[in-house]
């Protein structure tokens, strides 16, 4: 006998059919054991659960980065690294840096001129506008022009050996800029493990060139500079 179904009606997995028009029902008993018959909302089910899940997933992730706040990452570093050893005329050839106390760190900083007229560094500069014109050489302040002048080609550094030039670097708060300090970072290195990153934004130096007998003053600003801790 052939069945005909009435308009609207709804073949259910059970092989019967429902023939109202605006409801279905399942009969589970009816199901067989090669027949998938879904319950209803299992899919929505599914879809919660998972949803759960990568939002545990993301929460644990911005604790964890929020657990290491002086944490840059490996791509920011690089790139750090790469901009400033192709940066003209100031160049940054290698770097290291290390906590001195919770809110400090010395750098060591080699900068090379790779422009085409000698040049003096007269200033370094930090986030906000920070500058400054000295470094230490071990028992007194000496003004950076005096110490930092660069021959085509030439390279000198900011740092601790095998001659002591160095400067500060600290975290930014309202310490402010003193002698051969500048209260520039944003980040700086932990005493403990894991140290983090040393982070610099607005870097850069105040420098003269030396061009056709004229001297001519310039600053140089680029990107962070960003250290990896020691």
């Amino acid at each position: 006998m052939t069945r005909v179904l009435a308009q609207g009606a709804t073949q259910l997995c059970s092989g019967t059919t429902d023939l109202s028009a605006h409801r279905q029902v399942v009969h589970l008993s009816r199901c067989s054991s090669r027949t998938y018959c879904p319950l209803p909302g299992q899919g929505a089910t599914e879809y919660l659960v998972l949803l759960a899940v990568v939002l545990i997933v993301a929460l644990v992730s911005v604790a964890l980065l929020g657990f290491f706040p002086g944490m840059a990452s490996d791509a920011q570093i690089t790139q750090s690294q790469a901009y400033w050893q192709s940066a003209q005329p100031i160049a940054i050839t290698e770097t290291t840096v290390g906590a001195s106390t919770a809110i400090r760190s010395v750098p060591y900083i080699r900068v090379a001129n790779r422009g085409a007229y000698p040049i003096r560094i007269t200033k370094v500069l930090g986030g906000d506008g920070q500058a400054i014109s000295v470094y230490y050489n071990g028992s007194a302040d000496v003004n950076m022009s005096d110490g930092y002048y660069l021959a085509i080609g030439e390279e000198k550094f900011f740092g601790t050996a095998p001659a002591v030039r160095w400067f500060y670097v600290f975290l930014e708060t309202s310490t402010g800029t003193s002698g051969h300090s500048l209260a520039a970072a944003s980040s700086v290195c932990a005493l403990s493990q894991p140290a983090g990153t040393l982070v610099v934004d607005d870097f850069g130096f105040e420098y003269v060139a030396y061009v056709d007998g004229q001297q001519i003053t310039k600053r140089q600003i680029g990107q962070p500079l960003i250290i990896k801790c020691n």
